[in-house]
């Protein structure tokens, strides 16, 4: 019997390919709707927080050693971070981690060298030299800044300052990092997380396992040039797991740990601008002085050589673009930055 059309209509509807299209159109919408709900969270809580964590220094949006203003989208940029040696949302005292890091956009490259925290150096606006991390306690962000500028004589564009509280929950909220622990130690601080045990070896460390790894010091035959270079591959490690975090949920209490333990003069939209270097940490360039340890009226100090200083200062004033590069050095700077992809 001929069905009518009415009938035909009805069949169409009912037909299981079509309900099966039907459903995946709208999961996929929905999907779509929650990662566009889930992307607009999280920038309006980044934002939120990079705006209640912004603390601009004394000299204003620039360097003094900038005839205008950086664009970090654009121009080749510094980032002083800082690591403080305190707690409870205290942003005071001496820095424990100094690592300066420079960022060239054309290149995409990124060089990044540690501070020993005892180097000897003149402290800006004191006409003293002392530790370097007491910068920071006589004169805070300004003095500390100003000071690694005047050791390097280049620009410092923008800082981000961090205490141990915010250290420690931002690992534990990522679910840990992985490191390569080269020889095992045991660590005691009851300030801190009391005494932790790293065996040797590649493993997972949680944020007071890692704030130990990074202290740790007298167990290391390099003594600070050793803690130096683990606080420069736990840096690298956060920002590697912060690049593939895939649950939203547990955003919250990290943007809640940043806004009472961090500090920094870089707004939430130079972040986004600088997006372009997520795919450039295998390339990135470590730099460190040579010096010799050094004591002073019964004081420990690393007393850098002057002319590592002053080789470093050339290779960052060569990254940021403010002395032009001669032609060898350019062919040099690239098999170098072959090698360490290799790497």
């Amino acid at each position: 019997m001929t069905q009518s059309r009415t009938e035909l209509k009805r069949t169409k509807k009912k037909s299981p390919f079509k309900r099966f299209l039907k459903i995946t159109m709208l999961t996929f919408l929905g999907l779509f709707l929650l990662a566009g709900g889930a992307v607009a969270y999280l920038y309006y809580s980044m934002a939120n927080v990079t705006s209640s964590a912004q603390h601009e220094l004394d000299r204003g949006d620039r360097s003094e050693l900038r005839e205008e203003a950086v664009n970090p989208t654009s121009d080749p940029i510094s980032i002083l971070f800082l690591g403080l040696d305190s707690r409870d949302g205290d942003l005071s005292g001496r820095t424990d981690a100094m690592v300066l890091a420079t960022f060239n956009p054309d290149e995409k490259s990124i060089k990044m060298l540690n501070i020993p925290r005892d180097s000897l150096v003149d402290i800006a606006g004191r006409g003293t030299r002392d530790k370097i991390n007491h910068a920071h306690a006589f004169g805070g962000l300004d003095m500390t800044v100003s000071t690694v500028e005047n050791l390097l004589n280049i620009p410092v564009d923008y800082f981000v300052s961090l205490n141990f509280d915010a250290f420690m929950q931002i690992i534990d909220e990522l679910g840990g990092i992985e490191v390569d622990v080269q020889s095992g130690f045991t660590e005691k601080d009851n300030a801190t997380y009391g005494t932790i045990v790293l065996e040797e070896g590649v493993q997972t460390l949680n944020g007071e396992e890692a704030l130990a790894y990074v202290r740790m010091r007298k167990s290391d035959p390099r003594g600070d040039l050793g803690r130096g270079d683990r606080q420069k591959e736990v840096i690298e490690a956060i920002i590697r797991k912060s690049a593939n975090f895939s649950s939203i949920t547990k955003f919250g209490p990290i943007m809640d740990s940043l806004e009472n333990n961090l500090h920094t003069n870089i707004s939430f939209n130079s972040i986004l601008g600088m997006h372009t270097y997520a795919g450039e940490l295998d390339n990135i360039d470590h730099i460190s002085f040579d010096g010799e340890n050094h004591t002073e009226n019964g004081v420990y100090y690393y007393r850098l050589y002057d002319e590592s200083v002053a080789e470093i200062s050339q290779r960052f004033r060569w990254h940021l673009e403010i002395d032009p590069k001669p032609a060898e050095t350019e062919t040099e700077a690239g098999s170098e930055e072959e090698t360490n992809t290799d790497m």
